[in-house]
């Protein structure tokens, strides 16, 4: 394997490894505060939650600057990216995020750097569409609590789209990588897993 695409997963992984709520918190003086939450879960929607506004944009940010720059950077370095490894690339902030080495392996769900991760691939920007449009497709009109299913749901319909469109290849095995990661986070997750609900607009 190519020097350069060993660092660049590597060096993916680490970022993602850097728990963007723990460093908000902390910042502000509210780290202690993400332990309130059920499921310890140190993430953007608990960092907006339990510790306020502030830090919840502050996580937000830099979970999705993770995501983004180790795959925005592999796909415009001076030397044509290797198709093969970015997969690898694509998945590895995310895993990091998920199993972070700096935080004993227990991190957050990866949403937010999921998005980074598919932002880092414009101005291709097919996936980050299909991605955010079904979020959006069961967050208002057809709203499925709890989160823990609503996320699941989430990532496997948008793999099923971007077979249906036809994603290009590297792509689409990166985010197959990605879905299968944040399922096996969810699968061994603390999340509360009360009834599966779906709600529309008008009913909530």
């Amino acid at each position: 394997m190519d020097l350069r695409v060993i660092c660049t997963i590597a060096v993916a992984y680490l970022s993602g490894s850097v728990l963007s709520a723990e460093v908000a918190g902390t910042l502000l003086g509210k780290r202690e505060l993400l332990q309130l939450s059920e499921d310890k879960n140190p993430g953007t929607v608990n960092a907006f939650k339990y510790c306020g506004f502030w830090c919840g944009v502050l996580t937000l940010t830099g979970d999705l600057v993770k995501g983004f720059l180790p795959v925005y950077l592999y796909l415009h370095a001076a030397e044509p990216p290797e198709r093969w490894a970015l997969p690898l690339v694509m998945a590895a902030p995310v895993i990091g995020h998920i199993f972070p080495i700096f935080h004993r392996f227990h991190g957050g769900k990866g949403i937010a750097a999921t998005f980074g991760v598919l932002l880092g691939l414009c101005p291709y920007d097919m996936p980050l569409v299909l991605f955010a449009a079904v979020f959006v497709l069961l967050s208002v009109p057809f709203r499925i609590d709890p989160t823990f299913y609503r996320t699941w749901i989430a990532y496997l319909l948008t793999l099923a789209a971007m077979a249906a469109v036809k994603v290009a290849a590297p792509v689409f095995v990166g985010f197959c990588g990605i879905t299968a990661v944040v399922c096996l986070r969810l699968h061994h997750s603390r999340e509360p897993r009360e009834k599966l609900e779906v709600k529309l607009l008008w009913t909530h």
